[in-house]
């Protein structure tokens, strides 16, 4: 028998948070977030309960943890998009049928006591949270910015009741074998033809002094229309870049300016830490705080965390394959993971085209009407 366990205790947020990290234990591609990030998740003033609710749950069988999810009420979401939804998110659990069965069904439960008429995801707080549940590339390196799931979390779910809503795909880009030296002048001319040029930003610090307020203002404009997203609050904005501090090398940052120094396009990779965290848990230890200083340093892997053009200036998004090519240049990368693009998202698989170029992972979205 399964018993559910609402989140309430110090000890049960421990458990909670600790749960994944034992379940996969010995998994060379987990990755976990960093457990200093997720503790927030308990605190009142978390910066997204602003605009959302959320519950936590445990499943037991006896006395032990067989499971764990979360269900998000968000709000703005809901009134962006004319829904009235709740979202799922770390949902982890052993490959039995009644555990997930247990664990979605008291999610269903708190939706439909708040009057909401479906539950989706895996999808967080926001665009800039974890989300999607790996359906193909259970054998590859998860990156820092996404999770991690097994094989067999997609017959649960698809088992409940839950089908396809949306999915991503995520690609490997190596340098091509011969970089076609035409990108580079048709960036030039791009530059000179929209009366733009590049950040002279010199470290991160300045980066963000500089373009803090004007990049999450050009994100939100060249997001709104891409699934899930939310408008940013004051809150989110400064623990974002609290968050991303550590890890921002202005070596893989790209900020393309018009001529009143106004934000058009951008291009932000992280150096992958994937590895440095996995040995300690997430946690930033001593040993693990070196470890991420040494990737940042000479990354072998970059992730591509976000990329966006103004609409009057989707002409110049050659420019950001060259600044990608450059990026791929840097010291010893190997390699640039894309993260999620939405599969359909053609205008930025297209610039894919450019690279050497594999697709090795797909994540899905799924939707369950109550």
């Amino acid at each position: 028998m399964v018993a559910i366990k609402e989140v309430q205790s110090r000890k049960d947020k421990r458990t909670f948070l600790n749960f994944p990290i034992r379940l996969y234990r010995g998994n060379d591609c987990f990755v976990p977030p960093l457990y200093g990030d997720e503790r927030k998740l308990f605190r009142k003033n978390y910066h997204y309960y602003d605009t959302s609710e959320a519950v936590y749950y445990l499943a037991y069988r006896g006395k032990t943890v067989v499971g764990r999810i979360s269900g998000i009420l968000q709000k703005e979401s809901n009134k962006k998009w004319a829904q009235k939804r709740v979202r799922f998110t770390r949902f982890d659990c052993i490959d039995d049928r009644e555990v997930a069965a247990a664990l979605f069904g008291a999610v269903e439960d708190w939706a439909r006591s708040k009057g909401m008429e479906e539950v989706v995801g895996p999808l967080g707080f926001s665009d800039l949270e974890r989300e999607g549940l790996l359906i193909e590339g259970f054998d590859e390196l998860s990156t820092f910015e996404e999770q991690y799931n097994a094989p067999y979390y997609q017959a649960l779910i698809e088992g409940l009741g839950y089908e396809k809503e949306v999915d991503w795909v995520e690609h490997k880009l190596y340098l091509p074998e011969t970089v076609d030296p035409r990108i580079h002048e048709m960036r030039e001319k791009l530059l000179a033809r929209y009366g733009l040029h590049m950040s002279a930003a010199k470290n991160a610090d300045e980066f963000i002094r500089l373009y803090k307020d004007a990049f999450f203002e050009l994100l939100d404009t060249t997001y709104a229309d891409i699934y899930g997203t939310v408008p940013f609050t004051e809150k989110m904005k400064d623990e974002l870049v609290r968050s991303f501090r550590l890890i921002i090398d202005i070596r893989f940052v790209t900020m393309i300016l018009d001529k009143d120094e106004k934000p058009v396009c951008f291009g932000l990779c992280f150096p992958s830490i994937a590895r440095a965290v996995q040995k300690s848990g997430g946690k930033l230890t001593p040993a693990a705080i070196m470890r991420v200083l040494k990737a940042v340093k000479d990354p072998e892997i970059i992730d591509l965390a976000l990329i966006g053009v103004l609409p009057a200036y989707r002409g110049a998004s050659i420019i950001l394959i060259d600044e990608l090519t450059r990026m791929l240049r840097e010291g010893n990368v190997k390699y640039c993971e894309t993260n999620l693009n939405l599969e359909d998202n053609h205008a930025i698989l297209n610039l894919w085209k450019n690279f050497g170029n594999v697709l090795h992972k797909r994540r899905r979205c799924y939707l369950k009407k109550l």
